[in-house]
């Protein structure tokens, strides 16, 4: 039983860091789940505890049955029996994702990276948990460590990173954003600050020196520093190196502009007017999103801008403000991806040679060179 266990949890990992599996994370759940059950069916065992199903008929007492077997406690009766405590942070850690599995089993396909995202602090407690109980009831021999390494990963150790992260969180559905929030609003500040609850770290990045017995990634526990260390790390948790969580408060779209947000955010930085008809130039020339009334709105580049199916809309990323006033930010460039002149920001001028539409026909000459830039005043006026 220890043995299958130990199978389902290594099978639970590897689904949750294969991004290819359409259903990845809800893998994860569904044999976490059943990891724990055997592992404490193990344990129930072990200790000869009974954890059939009785019912009384009659005067005596049978044995329910599910296809001829005999009913054995779910993982929630395990954990009840386990944890008898109800603030004991493993078991509320437990009892959500035996929650969360009833909400999402054969439903939200789609969201699957963004629900990933926004548990991850649970999903590595449940997992860490697991090799606690497995280690501590069955010996360090039974030990999961040099089976699930470090992962080589990039996450958001990189700013790019770290805001698809935030994107994909502000995709979560509302049930599901709704569901964790009054989940964690029902339990103790206790528990849901309990490491074994929500697992959450503080990376700091620095150069080490070369070390054959150092691990690529040292973890160092609290209460293992000395005062001054301590000091150190809370000052830098004041300084803002620090995840911070927060209950009930989701935010859809954060970090994304509108058209017209991000075309006054472009013209900050250029020294052109750029509007947001330019701007919807801009996206129509590089393919950044469907044209409207497209059957998929939503096949966008992620990663200059995302669809808002409940507005049906669309936001734009920081990524794709500066690439686009990185590329206006010269005449030439300007011309090249917007196919028009440029116009002083300041003046209203044109920059270079004006476009054959910005002269009168009958002030035109032959030649698009030899125009004579507008009356900007004259056209202030009108």
């Amino acid at each position: 039983m220890v043995d299958a266990s130990r199978d389902e949890a290594q099978l639970a990992v590897r689904l949750y860091n294969d991004s290819s599996e359409v259903r990845s994370f809800e893998g994860f759940v569904v044999h976490m789940h059943l990891a724990w059950l055997y592992l404490l069916h193990a344990e129930l065992t072990r200790d000869s505890i009974d954890f059939r199903y009785w019912r009384m008929r009659g005067r005596a007492k049978r044995l329910e049955r599910v296809d001829g077997e005999p009913k054995r406690w779910e993982l929630a009766t395990c954990v009840r029996h386990r944890w008898p405590d109800k603030a004991a942070p493993e078991r509320a850690n437990l009892e959500f994702f035996v929650a969360l599995r009833n909400k999402i089993e054969h439903r939200y396909a789609r969201e699957q990276q963004a629900l990933a995202v926004s548990v991850s602090g649970q999903s590595q407690a449940l997992l860490l948990n697991y090799e606690q109980e497995l280690t501590g009831q069955f010996g360090t021999g039974s030990s999961l460590a040099t089976r699930l390494r470090f992962p080589v990963f990039v996450g958001s150790f990189t700013d790019e990173g770290e805001r698809t992260l935030r994107r994909l969180r502000s995709r979560l559905p509302a049930p599901l954003r709704t569901f964790i929030a009054d989940y964690d609003a029902g339990l103790d500040a206790s528990v849901t600050q309990d490491p074994r609850y929500d697992f959450r770290l503080r990376v700091l990045q620095e150069l080490a020196p070369k070390d054959p017995d150092a691990l690529a990634v040292q973890f160092t526990r609290y209460d293992d520093l000395t005062e001054e260390q301590r000091a150190t790390v809370e000052a830098i948790g004041r300084r803002g190196y620090v995840v911070v969580r927060e209950h009930k408060r989701p935010v859809v779209g954060h970090g994304l502009l509108r058209p017209a947000q991000a075309a006054r955010a472009i013209q900050d930085r250029i020294p052109f007017i750029f509007n947001t008809n330019l701007f919807t130039t801009a996206w129509k020339k590089l393919g950044v999103r469907p044209l409207v009334g497209d059957p998929h709105p939503e096949r966008t580049i992620e990663s200059y801008c995302l669809y808002d199916e409940p507005h049906g809309d669309y936001g734009y990323t920081e990524a794709y403000i500066a690439k686009l006033a990185r590329e206006c930010a010269t005449e030439a460039g300007f011309r090249a991806l917007l196919g028009t002149a440029p116009r002083d920001k300041v003046t209203g001028d044109w920059v270079g040679p004006s476009p054959l539409t910005a002269t009168p026909p009958w002030k035109r000459s032959a030649s698009p060179t030899a125009q004579e830039p507008p009356d900007v005043d004259a056209m202030r006026s009108a």
